[in-house]
């Protein structure tokens, strides 16, 4: 899907090669896949990534500022997704149940200095003597090795750039159970990176604390009424998170958020303490990995 995406962006016309990477350990194949690659700039697409036309040349736009080591835009959900997915989407784009995460998933806003908050790997651009100098991605981390190195990258006081136009379209997990298994790993991989790199983001723990503030309240409640008030209020903020989407896109598919982003943050929440209770991951070997060239400097597709 992706390839066929960059047939009709018109990369047979353009200075650029294409490399794939196949096999189980995403953050290892990239690596291996940015030492095999010819070119300065690395752009970094999973292989269900439909590329919007224009991001080459907004890539290169942005990477004309030498400053600038990376850009990226957001993974937009296709309206042809089904109905559980456009409310996967829905529900990752929304301010309650993503906060500033949110804008991975939406093209919301100008080209603007950005955070790893906003980039997402299935749509980043990185110079390669950048990538190459700081080691890559840790291959310890699956997901979240995209965020260690960008945070890696801030630290050392470089530039990362969000475009909301450089878009890609990429449908959402197309089961409720696949769905489950992607928010449990996103917080097992933000625990694990907290873990790698001693950074540990407040905001990034709020499930975790709201998954122990559930388990506690029955126990607590009784002998301290108002210790459910802020469990009143997150109601409260979920009815306007809903209310809010049902406005703007004017799909009753919105009410599900009323259920959908609780249920995100407790199963992101039991990710987190699961990162946390496992610890540091460990490096694995022995993965069969195979890198093809599909399209050089001087041959077309």
């Amino acid at each position: 899907m992706a390839i066929d995406s960059l047939r009709r962006a018109g990369v047979d016309n353009t200075e650029c090669e294409i490399l794939r990477a196949e096999g189980s350990m995403p953050s290892r194949q990239r690596n291996l896949a940015a030492a095999e690659a010819q070119g300065e700039i690395l752009y970094f697409l999973d292989d269900d990534s439909c590329v919007h036309p224009e991001n080459f040349q907004r890539c290169s736009a942005v990477m004309g500022d030498p400053s600038v080591v990376v850009v990226g835009g957001p993974s937009i959900t296709p309206a042809s997704d089904s109905r559980w997915q456009r409310l996967f989407g829905y529900a990752l784009s929304s301010l309650l149940g993503a906060g500033p995460v949110r804008n991975r998933y939406r093209a919301h806003g100008t080209v603007r200095e950005t955070t790893e908050k906003e980039l997402i790997l299935c749509n980043l651009a990185i110079r390669r003597s950048v990538y190459l100098d700081m080691g890559g991605l840790d291959e310890r981390l699956y997901p979240n090795e995209e965020n260690e190195f960008m945070d890696r990258i801030r630290t050392a006081g470089l530039k990362l750039v969000h475009d909301p136009a450089m878009i890609v379209q990429r449908s959402q997990r197309s089961t409720f159970r696949a769905f489950t298994r992607q928010m449990f790993s996103y917080g097992r991989g933000r625990a694990q990176q907290s873990l790698l790199s001693g950074s540990w983001n407040p905001v990034s723990f709020a499930p975790l604390l709201f998954v122990i503030y559930l388990v506690v309240l029955p126990f607590v409640t009784p002998y301290f009424p108002l210790f459910i008030a802020p469990l009143l209020l997150y109601i409260l903020l979920a009815v306007v998170n809903a209310l809010e989407s049902l406005l703007a896109r004017r799909s009753p598919l919105s009410c599900g958020l009323l259920l959908l982003v609780p249920y995100m943050h407790v199963v992101n929440g039991c990710g987190l303490l699961f990162g946390l209770v496992t610890g540091k991951p460990e490096r694995k070997d022995g993965a069969d990995i195979k890198i093809t060239r599909i399209k050089r400097f001087d041959q077309n597709l």
